[in-house]
């Protein structure tokens, strides 16, 4: 809804602007951590939440785009994009893999039957392959044990196109002080031996966090959108900036009593005589519907804290700071000026769930001033 207010046209709902040279230096950043590295810029479900074309055409000094799914790396094909592509669950079917090879897709080979129909196909264009070794995640990959034979097997594959790399994926390393990290790289080391090739083991936290790891490719994914990796960390600390700022503006801003309830149950109530607003975002739009009282948010860039329950179209906040305060004036929910990861701790999650959580009701826009 568009409306007027102070002779000016105002958007009342909410909206996610989407900063593409912020993203372009989040990408300039994770280069910089792993200067001797390729980079591997993940951009899996819908590069979380910020658009995945975009982000594509954003990042084009990366080396090669990491997908989840096939369907994901197909629709960027038909798109137009013409970059090096691996989907990190690999393929599931004769049709996902003969879709692999005629858009000349690289593919995680995590599995057995992965392996196996590999072998019984027929390929026009042969595809290239990662072999996922699986030294402690316990999702997918093959175990340290059965990599060499797996190796071996696709080396040996008429349908697989050499050389063969090699990567893990590391379940702890956003705690620097977890041991686990260290554990599944010496489980890794002696494959590296014995077996060679290129080598993927870092995420995003390893990348900021342990170098030992960053290898011939990294595969920085939440970093790239500005947010930490590493546990009760901020983007901001490693130099990031914020791609996605999700805003809204203020639709009603009421004179409320003391012990006046506020929202649904009533579960907070006015301490004293004061002005409440009411924010046009709710989790009809993706704001967490978990947020408790004093989450905080920006109106006209100072904070305030929300107050009472989210709603699926609105959430109220506490006004006291704010007298002059206005129908119309603008809020900032994350993103410039108010970390993704403070309202992601408030809520008890994460980061890459909020941005993936933004739903189609926001409009998405972008900018780009690099």
């Amino acid at each position: 809804m568009v409306t007027e207010f102070n002779g000016k046209q105002q958007l009342l709902r909410p909206e996610a602007l989407i900063d593409l040279a912020a993203a372009r230096h989040n990408l300039n950043c994770a280069k910089s951590a792993a200067p001797s590295s390729k980079v591997i810029a993940v951009i899996k479900s819908n590069a979380y939440g910020h658009g995945m074309l975009r982000i594509a055409k954003a990042l084009e000094a990366a080396d090669t785009f990491g997908l989840a799914r096939m369907e994901e790396a197909v629709s960027l094909r038909q798109a137009g994009i013409e970059k090096r592509l691996l989907v990190l669950e690999g393929f599931f079917g004769r049709d996902e893999l003969e879709a692999a090879s005629h858009y000349q897709i690289e593919l995680a080979v995590n599995s057995p039957e992965q392996l196996s129909l590999l072998e019984r196909s027929q390929l026009r264009q042969r595809v290239g392959c990662w072999l996922k070794v699986d030294t402690g995640m316990h999702r997918l990959g093959f175990p340290p044990n059965a990599a060499p034979r797996a190796h071996m097997r696709l080396s040996s594959c008429a349908s697989v196109r050499p050389p063969i790399r090699l990567m893990t994926h590391l379940a702890s390393a956003d705690d620097l002080q977890d041991a686990a990290t260290d554990q599944q790289i010496q489980r890794f080391l002696p494959l590296i031996g014995q077996l060679g090739g290129e080598i993927s083991i870092a995420n995003s936290a390893a990348l900021l966090g342990w170098p030992q790891t960053h290898y011939d490719w990294v595969r920085p994914g939440i970093m790239l959108y500005g947010a930490s990796p590493l546990l009760g960390g901020r983007g901001e600390r490693h130099e990031l900036k914020p791609v996605m700022t999700l805003s809204s503006r203020l639709i009603a801003v009421n004179r409320c009593a003391s012990g006046d309830a506020v929202g649904y149950g009533g579960s907070w109530r006015c301490p004293e005589a004061m002005p409440v607003g009411v924010v046009s975002i709710g989790y009809g739009d993706g704001y967490p519907r978990h947020a408790p009282t004093g989450t905080p948010l920006l109106v006209n860039g100072r904070r305030v804290p929300m107050v009472g329950r989210v709603s699926m179209d609105m959430v109220t906040v506490d006004l006291r700071s704010q007298p002059e305060a206005k129908v119309g004036d603008p809020v900032i929910l994350w993103g410039r000026g108010m970390p993704a990861e403070e309202i992601a701790e408030a809520a008890g999650t994460i980061a890459y769930e909020l941005f993936c959580g933004v739903t189609q009701r926001v409009r998405f826009s972008e900018e780009d001033l690099g």
